[in-house]
């Protein structure tokens, strides 16, 4: 089956000036009364979206702007699918919701469908509302079935905002929550453009980034330790793809040392990476899979955890202590249903990973040719980031690590006005559309890449 047409077209019964009224509303109301996440705010300007279809979505003045950021790289089925939407409204008129104690289809079929995806035997689906609270969730599965209470995770990562994972959290916005008793211990992963090992081939990396995991490990306790916990690639840190080996060999030291490999799959999950998970890559079984976002693409709030039958049968006669009350909510699970199944029907996953193998990846290596800006480029699928520096030899980024530069707001501000939605973090900018996107779509979008990286090559005269 073809993917859905995405036209591009606002929906009939809106114009610009309806549009351009709803949106004045919405941002008069949004200062006065809402509080924005990870922002000052009083020095934020939040942009109006009135209307999205497929790849595309409006601002308040009606401008249609091709969105390569999939909003926080969740919406992996587009805007507005209709076989998404469809299913939420179907269920609405079903059952709208029903305590997560009881058995309902929505939730059963949605268990069964993530299930059969996952790798190895991760047949036990816990649900969530988010990313956040199922790697909340893992910790907790896998402290309770150790014994133990320290979890390891990386610098450079991201799990989520909640107290558990935003201490898991390898980047800034940990520092004014981390008040050292979370039981994290964090450590180097590998980032060969940027290695700490100071390797120079990918083969280097890999042995030398394992060697100092397993150091961290012995120096902090084997036995005090019960999860690992890493992104499958790393995603709103960089999406840094693991070398070789890397993931085979955090997957014998967890069985070596009797520690728990959560792969967090919550942004590179469900076709995002050109697999239905990112660790699909490697042939790497973990022991816990936390994923949300692309489940359902965000359009009703939904993650969940794939459960090894080793760590369920710890919970077969003992109480787990751990609920929400929204867990398996219909709603939630009948888009995820939709949603697997549109996505399966129409060869989404597949789309991905052409777009990114023809399209994106030789796309985005040209730029760099062209480009003294680009210092780095790496992804896979729909899954992409180009890393910006003020000087190619030395690497230094355009952007300070945890901060942004009037380069990269430049840079930024140009693609917005030529029709593009990008997503960046300090010093890169993500190439992350939904995994729909067409040819065309991701030729637009590079196009209009390319001549905003005019001024930050321009920044470096």
């Amino acid at each position: 089956m073809a993917l859905t047409t995405d036209t591009g077209h606002l929906p009939a019964e809106t114009t610009p000036e309806s549009l351009r009224a709803e949106a004045d509303r919405a941002y008069s109301l949004d200062r006065a009364h809402v509080f924005h996440s990870w922002s000052a705010q009083a020095q934020i300007n939040p942009m109006a979206i009135t209307a999205a279809e497929g790849c595309y979505v409006w601002d308040g003045d009606g401008n249609r702007l091709l969105d390569f950021s999939s909003q926080l790289v969740n919406t992996n089925i587009g805007h507005q699918h209709p076989r998404v939407v469809e299913a939420i409204q179907q269920q609405a008129a079903k059952l709208c919701t029903i305590a997560p104690q009881h058995a309902n289809s929505a939730r059963s079929e949605a268990a069964r469908l993530i299930a059969d995806r996952t790798p190895g035997e991760l047949n036990k689906i816990f649900f969530t509302n988010g990313g956040a609270d199922a790697n909340e969730h893992a910790v907790r599965m896998a402290r309770l079935h150790t014994g133990r209470y320290k979890v390891l995770s990386r610098y450079r990562s991201y799990h989520g905002g909640t107290d558990t994972a935003v201490n898991l959290t390898g980047d800034p916005r940990r520092w004014p929550n981390d008040y050292a008793n979370s039981g994290v211990v964090h450590f180097f992963g590998p980032f060969l453009y940027r290695s700490h090992f100071h390797a120079t081939t990918e083969v280097e990396e890999t042995e030398r980034a394992l060697a100092h995991l397993d150091e961290v490990i012995r120096l902090e306790g084997p036995s005090t330790i019960a999860a690992i916990v890493l992104e499958s690639i790393p995603g709103t840190a960089g999406i840094m793809i693991p070398p070789p080996g890397y993931l085979a060999g955090v997957r014998e030291l967890c069985d070596r040392y009797g520690i728990v490999f959560i792969a967090d799959e919550v942004m590179a999950g469900f076709g995002r990476s050109g697999k239905w998970f990112a660790i699909d890559h490697v042939d790497v079984v973990p022991d816990l899979l936390t994923f949300a976002k692309g489940v359902n693409s965000g359009y009703v709030p939904l993650g969940g955890v794939a459960i090894s039958p080793a760590i369920a049968a710890t919970f077969a006669d003992r109480s787990y202590p751990g609920g929400l009350t929204y867990s398996g909510h219909p709603l939630a699970t009948a888009a995820a249903v939709a949603a697997i199944n549109a996505m399966t029907e129409e060869c989404v996953v597949e789309n991905a990973a052409r777009v990114g193998e023809q399209i994106l990846g030789p796309g985005l290596r040209e730029l760099a040719d062209r480009h003294p800006s680009i210092g780095d480029v790496r992804g896979t699928g729909v899954f992409w980031a180009i890393e910006l520096v003020a000087d190619r030899a030395t690497r230094e980024p355009l952007a300070p690590y945890g901060g942004s530069s009037p380069a990269m707001n430049a840079v930024l501000a140009d693609c917005k006005a030529r029709g593009l939605l990008p997503f960046a973090n300090f010093n890169r900018i993500h190439v992350v559309p939904p995994c729909t996107v067409t040819d065309e779509q991701a030729r637009e979008g590079l196009a209009i890449l390319d001549a905003a990286l005019d001024l930050a090559d321009q920044s470096l005269r």
